[in-house]
């Protein structure tokens, strides 16, 4: 269909200007770097975290760098913290046009060795909480028959590593996930797809960046023979935060260096 006839003009395409952005977890890492490059691009973003103090912090960072942010804390996990949350967001912000489910951490441990309690806090914070986050939201983007929601996964989706298996579990669930989503959603024109980033150097990574073999490791494996940096998720994010992905649905886009295409 040529897009023209569609009602969509070209130059449109990729516009995500006004367009209310709530990013999970956005006070650090790739969600920082994606709350920036919204706000950069004329989104109003929503920061979220688990201290108001962080979040603030970043709210206003944003605003002095020309950008138009708020931000609101909550505990992702907690699924009624999660409705108060987002009703508060929609009568206070505005219509949440897009969701970006971006929350996430880590609990390292050999499978053998790995305790309870770490096993849960990574589902559930990794997992469920996308579905929490999206389930609460669900209910305006149906009613505007319109809505945008990506949910951040990783390459350990498709392929695991030693003492990360609470990880690898969650991650391959979100992935999941996303496909029941847009298919039980897509008929309210919600369309729900994920990104799955490869190595990319952040605070978070900065241990096994500094690590020579880990370093090494990873070069050898990317195609691009380096790490990804932070500020080359956000392209991917917006087009599937535009009318640019309006009949993409159910996807998962890796960007990886090209990991995936090298044996």
């Amino acid at each position: 269909m040529n897009v023209r006839k569609a009602g969509i003009k070209v130059n449109s395409l990729f516009s995500v200007n006004e367009k209310v952005v709530l990013i999970t977890g956005s006070t650090r890492g790739l969600g920082l770097c994606l709350a920036n490059g919204f706000a950069d691009a004329g989104a109003k973003v929503v920061i979220n975290g688990r201290k108001q103090s962080d979040v603030d912090k970043v709210v206003e960072q944003i605003q002095c760098s020309g950008g138009r942010a708020t931000g609101i804390a909550f505990d992702v996990a907690n699924k009624s913290e999660v409705e108060t949350c987002i009703k508060k967001i929609e009568a206070e912000v505005g219509p949440i046009n897009v969701l970006i489910n971006n929350a996430g951490i880590q609990k390292r441990a050999p499978l053998e060795e790995l305790r309870i309690e770490d096993w849960k806090m990574v589902i559930e914070v990794n997992l469920s909480s996308a579905f929490y986050v999206s389930q609460a939201v669900f209910p305006y983007m149906k009613e505007r028959e319109n809505g945008k929601i990506i949910n951040i996964t990783s390459l350990n989706a498709e392929g695991a590593r030693p003492t990360i298996g609470n990880y690898c579990a969650a991650k391959g669930g979100l992935k999941m996930l996303t496909k029941s989503m847009a298919t039980e959603w897509g008929k309210f024109n919600i369309q729900v797809n994920a990104i799955g980033p490869g190595y990319f150097i952040t605070d978070l990574t900065e241990k096994l960046v500094n690590n020579p073999d880990f370093d090494a490791w990873v070069k050898s494996e990317v195609p691009l023979n380096r790490w990804g940096i932070p500020e080359e998720l956000i392209g991917t994010a917006i087009y599937l935060a535009s009318a640019a992905s309006n009949y993409v649905n159910g996807q998962t886009v890796y960007v990886d260096g090209g990991w995936q295409a090298s044996l």
